[in-house]
Protein backbone atom coordinates (compact mmCIF):
# COMPACT_ATOMS: atom_id res chain seq x y z
CA UNK A 1 0.00 0.00 0.00
CA UNK A 2 1.66 3.35 -0.84
CA UNK A 3 1.13 6.19 1.37
CA UNK A 4 1.21 9.96 0.47
CA UNK A 5 2.60 12.13 2.41
CA UNK A 6 0.19 14.80 3.74
CA UNK A 7 1.56 18.41 2.58
CA UNK A 8 0.55 21.81 3.76
CA UNK A 9 0.05 24.63 1.45
CA UNK A 10 1.52 28.11 2.77
CA UNK A 11 -0.21 31.14 1.35
CA UNK A 12 2.96 33.12 2.87
CA UNK A 13 6.83 32.94 3.38
CA UNK A 14 8.83 34.48 5.98
CA UNK A 15 10.99 37.85 5.17
CA UNK A 16 14.66 37.49 4.24
CA UNK A 17 17.00 40.03 6.79
CA UNK A 18 20.31 40.66 5.25
CA UNK A 19 22.99 41.58 7.91
CA UNK A 20 26.39 43.17 6.79
CA UNK A 21 27.71 44.75 4.04
CA UNK A 22 30.44 43.63 1.55
CA UNK A 23 32.88 46.18 0.53
CA UNK A 24 30.51 46.45 -2.59
CA UNK A 25 27.93 47.49 -1.15
CA UNK A 26 29.76 49.83 0.70
CA UNK A 27 30.68 48.03 3.95
CA UNK A 28 33.61 46.07 4.98
CA UNK A 29 32.13 42.42 5.77
CA UNK A 30 34.05 39.47 4.03
CA UNK A 31 29.96 38.49 3.11
CA UNK A 32 26.79 39.16 4.06
CA UNK A 33 24.93 36.81 6.21
CA UNK A 34 21.18 36.02 4.84
CA UNK A 35 18.74 34.60 7.35
CA UNK A 36 15.10 33.11 6.93
CA UNK A 37 13.24 33.19 3.96
CA UNK A 38 11.35 29.96 4.79
CA UNK A 39 8.31 29.29 3.09
CA UNK A 40 7.50 26.40 5.10
CA UNK A 41 7.48 25.32 8.26
CA UNK A 42 11.23 24.63 10.35
CA UNK A 43 13.15 21.68 8.09
CA UNK A 44 9.95 20.41 6.30
CA UNK A 45 11.46 20.56 3.26
CA UNK A 46 8.52 19.20 1.16
CA UNK A 47 6.14 21.60 2.14
CA UNK A 48 8.37 24.74 1.36
CA UNK A 49 11.59 25.78 0.49
CA UNK A 50 13.73 26.99 2.83
CA UNK A 51 16.58 28.96 1.23
CA UNK A 52 18.90 29.97 4.11
CA UNK A 53 20.27 28.18 7.23
CA UNK A 54 19.98 29.09 10.55
CA UNK A 55 22.97 30.72 11.86
CA UNK A 56 25.15 31.12 15.02
CA UNK A 57 26.00 34.62 16.54
CA UNK A 58 28.94 33.93 19.67
CA UNK A 59 27.96 36.72 21.92
CA UNK A 60 30.97 38.67 23.34
CA UNK A 61 30.77 41.91 25.73
CA UNK A 62 32.25 45.00 25.76
CA UNK A 63 34.12 44.24 29.92
CA UNK A 64 34.69 41.13 31.22
CA UNK A 65 31.72 39.61 32.49
CA UNK A 66 31.64 38.55 36.37
CA UNK A 67 28.74 36.46 36.67
CA UNK A 68 29.47 34.06 34.01
CA UNK A 69 30.57 30.31 35.61
CA UNK A 70 34.20 29.11 35.48
CA UNK A 71 33.71 26.40 33.16
CA UNK A 72 32.36 28.79 30.47
CA UNK A 73 35.31 31.52 30.87
CA UNK A 74 37.48 29.20 31.05
CA UNK A 75 36.57 27.46 27.17
CA UNK A 76 36.35 31.03 25.59
CA UNK A 77 40.15 32.09 27.36
CA UNK A 78 41.91 35.35 28.13
CA UNK A 79 40.77 37.26 25.31
CA UNK A 80 37.64 37.36 27.35
CA UNK A 81 39.17 40.39 28.84
CA UNK A 82 39.39 42.35 25.47
CA UNK A 83 36.44 42.31 23.41
CA UNK A 84 38.30 42.59 20.05
CA UNK A 85 39.98 39.59 20.55
CA UNK A 86 36.92 38.26 22.12
CA UNK A 87 35.56 38.79 18.96
CA UNK A 88 38.56 37.73 16.89
CA UNK A 89 38.49 34.13 18.70
CA UNK A 90 34.52 33.59 17.58
CA UNK A 91 35.33 34.68 14.36
CA UNK A 92 38.62 32.61 13.30
CA UNK A 93 38.44 29.78 16.24
CA UNK A 94 34.82 29.24 17.32
CA UNK A 95 33.69 29.73 13.45
CA UNK A 96 30.90 31.95 14.22
CA UNK A 97 28.31 33.08 11.30
CA UNK A 98 27.68 36.48 13.10
CA UNK A 99 29.70 38.69 16.30
CA UNK A 100 26.61 39.79 18.97
CA UNK A 101 28.77 42.56 20.69
CA UNK A 102 26.65 43.13 24.28
CA UNK A 103 27.64 46.91 24.98
CA UNK A 104 26.82 45.54 29.11
CA UNK A 105 29.69 47.97 30.28
CA UNK A 106 27.02 51.16 29.22
CA UNK A 107 24.63 50.31 32.06
CA UNK A 108 24.35 52.55 35.68
CA UNK A 109 24.91 49.57 37.76
CA UNK A 110 28.19 48.49 35.98
CA UNK A 111 30.70 50.54 34.89
CA UNK A 112 28.31 53.42 33.11
CA UNK A 113 31.07 53.58 30.46
CA UNK A 114 30.61 57.15 28.55
CA UNK A 115 29.50 56.75 24.86
CA UNK A 116 32.76 57.86 23.06
CA UNK A 117 34.29 54.40 24.31
CA UNK A 118 31.89 52.56 23.67
CA UNK A 119 31.75 53.83 19.97
CA UNK A 120 35.44 53.20 19.82
CA UNK A 121 34.61 49.75 20.80
CA UNK A 122 32.67 49.21 18.14
CA UNK A 123 34.68 50.76 15.85
CA UNK A 124 37.47 48.21 17.19
CA UNK A 125 35.56 45.05 16.85
CA UNK A 126 34.54 46.00 13.16
CA UNK A 127 38.24 47.21 12.02
CA UNK A 128 39.46 43.55 13.50
CA UNK A 129 36.95 41.26 12.28
CA UNK A 130 35.27 40.72 8.58
CA UNK A 131 32.04 38.74 9.79
CA UNK A 132 28.45 40.60 10.39
CA UNK A 133 27.69 42.63 13.50
CA UNK A 134 24.86 42.52 15.98
CA UNK A 135 25.00 45.39 18.43
CA UNK A 136 22.79 45.23 21.69
CA UNK A 137 22.52 48.19 24.34
CA UNK A 138 22.68 47.83 28.07
CA UNK A 139 18.84 46.75 28.44
CA UNK A 140 18.78 50.02 30.62
CA UNK A 141 15.90 52.41 27.95
CA UNK A 142 17.63 55.64 28.63
CA UNK A 143 21.18 54.65 28.24
CA UNK A 144 20.22 52.82 24.93
CA UNK A 145 18.46 55.92 23.76
CA UNK A 146 21.57 57.43 24.67
CA UNK A 147 24.58 55.25 23.02
CA UNK A 148 22.80 53.05 20.55
CA UNK A 149 22.44 55.90 17.68
CA UNK A 150 26.22 56.91 18.02
CA UNK A 151 26.82 53.15 17.80
CA UNK A 152 24.46 52.71 14.57
CA UNK A 153 26.44 55.95 13.21
CA UNK A 154 29.71 54.75 14.11
CA UNK A 155 29.11 51.60 11.95
CA UNK A 156 27.09 53.62 9.27
CA UNK A 157 27.42 51.35 5.90
CA UNK A 158 28.10 48.36 7.11
CA UNK A 159 24.25 47.16 7.69
CA UNK A 160 24.52 45.84 11.22
CA UNK A 161 21.57 44.51 13.10
CA UNK A 162 20.98 46.93 16.28
CA UNK A 163 18.56 45.84 19.38
CA UNK A 164 16.55 46.59 21.27
CA UNK A 165 13.76 47.97 20.39
CA UNK A 166 10.56 47.79 22.64
CA UNK A 167 7.04 48.89 22.58
CA UNK A 168 7.37 52.14 24.85
CA UNK A 169 10.85 53.00 23.68
CA UNK A 170 11.53 52.18 19.87
CA UNK A 171 11.01 55.69 18.50
CA UNK A 172 14.62 56.78 18.60
CA UNK A 173 16.43 53.23 17.76
CA UNK A 174 13.99 52.95 14.65
CA UNK A 175 14.87 56.38 13.55
CA UNK A 176 18.65 55.85 14.02
CA UNK A 177 18.25 52.24 12.23
CA UNK A 178 16.89 54.04 9.16
CA UNK A 179 19.31 56.87 9.10
CA UNK A 180 22.36 54.87 8.96
CA UNK A 181 20.79 51.75 7.05
CA UNK A 182 20.62 49.41 9.76
CA UNK A 183 18.27 46.35 10.67
CA UNK A 184 16.68 46.12 14.19
CA UNK A 185 15.86 44.11 17.07
CA UNK A 186 12.23 44.22 17.41
CA UNK A 187 11.97 42.50 21.67
CA UNK A 188 8.23 41.44 23.08
CA UNK A 189 7.99 39.83 26.55
CA UNK A 190 6.56 36.32 25.29
CA UNK A 191 3.26 38.14 23.62
CA UNK A 192 2.64 37.32 19.85
CA UNK A 193 0.44 40.52 20.47
CA UNK A 194 2.68 42.87 21.29
CA UNK A 195 5.67 41.42 18.41
CA UNK A 196 2.69 42.23 16.50
CA UNK A 197 1.83 46.01 17.66
CA UNK A 198 5.88 46.54 17.68
CA UNK A 199 6.46 45.41 14.33
CA UNK A 200 3.85 47.74 12.93
CA UNK A 201 4.65 50.64 15.17
CA UNK A 202 8.27 50.38 13.95
CA UNK A 203 7.13 49.92 9.83
CA UNK A 204 4.73 52.71 10.37
CA UNK A 205 8.03 55.17 10.78
CA UNK A 206 8.83 53.79 7.38
CA UNK A 207 11.43 50.89 8.05
CA UNK A 208 10.97 47.90 5.68
CA UNK A 209 9.50 44.37 7.10
CA UNK A 210 12.47 42.85 5.56
CA UNK A 211 14.68 45.10 7.86
CA UNK A 212 12.83 43.63 11.44
CA UNK A 213 14.02 40.66 13.31
CA UNK A 214 11.61 39.79 16.09
CA UNK A 215 13.33 38.47 19.36
CA UNK A 216 10.29 36.73 21.36
CA UNK A 217 12.13 36.32 24.45
CA UNK A 218 13.05 32.87 25.19
CA UNK A 219 13.83 30.95 28.58
CA UNK A 220 15.81 28.61 28.70
CA UNK A 221 15.26 24.10 29.22
CA UNK A 222 13.26 24.09 32.44
CA UNK A 223 12.65 27.43 32.71
CA UNK A 224 9.46 28.58 30.00
CA UNK A 225 10.81 26.89 27.11
CA UNK A 226 7.72 25.41 26.25
CA UNK A 227 5.75 28.54 26.61
CA UNK A 228 8.36 30.39 24.63
CA UNK A 229 8.32 27.59 21.76
CA UNK A 230 4.55 27.53 21.99
CA UNK A 231 4.21 31.66 21.03
CA UNK A 232 7.09 31.23 18.15
CA UNK A 233 5.01 28.24 16.73
CA UNK A 234 1.92 30.55 16.57
CA UNK A 235 4.02 33.50 15.66
CA UNK A 236 5.24 31.51 12.45
CA UNK A 237 1.95 29.58 11.85
CA UNK A 238 0.26 33.12 11.51
CA UNK A 239 2.69 34.22 8.87
CA UNK A 240 3.06 31.47 6.57
CA UNK A 241 -0.41 31.71 6.84
CA UNK A 242 -0.57 35.28 5.22
CA UNK A 243 0.06 37.98 8.05
CA UNK A 244 3.27 39.65 7.06
CA UNK A 245 3.56 42.10 10.44
CA UNK A 246 5.09 38.56 12.20
CA UNK A 247 6.43 37.46 9.00
CA UNK A 248 10.15 38.21 10.17
CA UNK A 249 13.27 36.08 11.00
CA UNK A 250 13.56 34.82 15.09
CA UNK A 251 16.62 36.05 17.33
CA UNK A 252 16.76 33.54 20.08
CA UNK A 253 19.30 34.88 23.22
CA UNK A 254 20.42 31.20 23.92
CA UNK A 255 23.45 31.55 25.92
CA UNK A 256 21.63 34.43 28.10
CA UNK A 257 18.93 32.41 29.16
CA UNK A 258 20.70 28.67 29.04
CA UNK A 259 23.87 29.86 31.48
CA UNK A 260 21.50 31.44 34.14
CA UNK A 261 19.74 28.39 34.91
CA UNK A 262 20.71 26.75 38.13
CA UNK A 263 21.18 23.50 37.02
CA UNK A 264 23.63 24.55 33.96
CA UNK A 265 25.59 26.96 36.19
CA UNK A 266 25.51 25.19 39.77
CA UNK A 267 28.97 22.90 40.95
CA UNK A 268 28.89 19.55 41.05
CA UNK A 269 30.04 19.21 44.46
CA UNK A 270 26.72 21.65 45.39
CA UNK A 271 24.82 18.74 43.56
CA UNK A 272 26.73 15.87 42.90
CA UNK A 273 23.98 13.91 41.58
CA UNK A 274 23.57 16.02 38.55
CA UNK A 275 27.04 15.21 37.22
CA UNK A 276 29.82 16.94 35.62
CA UNK A 277 28.96 20.85 35.68
CA UNK A 278 31.30 21.39 32.52
CA UNK A 279 29.44 18.62 30.75
CA UNK A 280 25.93 20.04 32.39
CA UNK A 281 26.15 23.46 31.13
CA UNK A 282 27.15 22.54 27.43
CA UNK A 283 24.22 20.42 27.29
CA UNK A 284 22.10 22.66 28.83
CA UNK A 285 22.99 25.43 26.29
CA UNK A 286 22.48 23.37 23.06
CA UNK A 287 18.98 21.73 23.97
CA UNK A 288 17.90 25.04 24.61
CA UNK A 289 19.18 26.27 20.99
CA UNK A 290 18.28 23.08 19.07
CA UNK A 291 14.78 23.10 20.45
CA UNK A 292 14.57 26.60 19.33
CA UNK A 293 15.84 25.23 15.88
CA UNK A 294 12.09 23.48 15.65
CA UNK A 295 10.35 26.31 16.72
CA UNK A 296 11.69 28.58 14.03
CA UNK A 297 14.62 30.31 15.33
CA UNK A 298 16.79 31.84 11.98
CA UNK A 299 19.45 33.34 14.58
CA UNK A 300 20.73 31.89 18.07
CA UNK A 301 22.77 33.63 19.86
CA UNK A 302 25.50 31.60 21.99
CA UNK A 303 28.41 31.43 24.35
CA UNK A 304 29.50 28.14 24.72
CA UNK A 305 32.00 27.30 22.18
CA UNK A 306 31.72 23.68 22.63
CA UNK A 307 27.57 24.37 22.53
CA UNK A 308 27.77 26.07 19.69
CA UNK A 309 29.71 23.82 17.88
CA UNK A 310 27.27 20.61 18.84
CA UNK A 311 24.40 23.04 17.16
CA UNK A 312 26.30 23.85 14.18
CA UNK A 313 26.80 19.77 13.51
CA UNK A 314 22.67 19.48 14.14
CA UNK A 315 22.17 22.20 11.51
CA UNK A 316 24.04 20.67 9.36
CA UNK A 317 22.52 17.39 9.94
CA UNK A 318 19.33 18.85 9.33
CA UNK A 319 20.07 21.04 6.10
CA UNK A 320 21.63 17.99 4.63
CA UNK A 321 23.89 19.28 1.46
CA UNK A 322 21.88 23.20 1.44
CA UNK A 323 24.29 25.56 2.28
CA UNK A 324 24.39 29.03 2.91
Amino acid sequence: MTVELVKEKWSNAVATVVIGATKEEGGTRSQAVECAGEEGLPFLFAEGKITHRPVIAMEILDLEPDDWPQSLTSAIGDVIKNPVDWALKCEKEFKADLICLRLQGAHPDALNKPVDELVKTVKDVLKATAIPLIILGCGEDKRDNEILPRCAEAAKGERILIGEAVQGNYKTLTASALADGHNIIAQSPIDINIAKQLNILISDMALPLERIVINPTVGALGYGLEYAYSIMERARLAALSGDKMLAMPFICFVGLEAWRAKEAKASTEEFPAWGSQVQRGIIWEALTATTFLQAGADILVMRHPKSAEIVRKHIDELMGSLTV
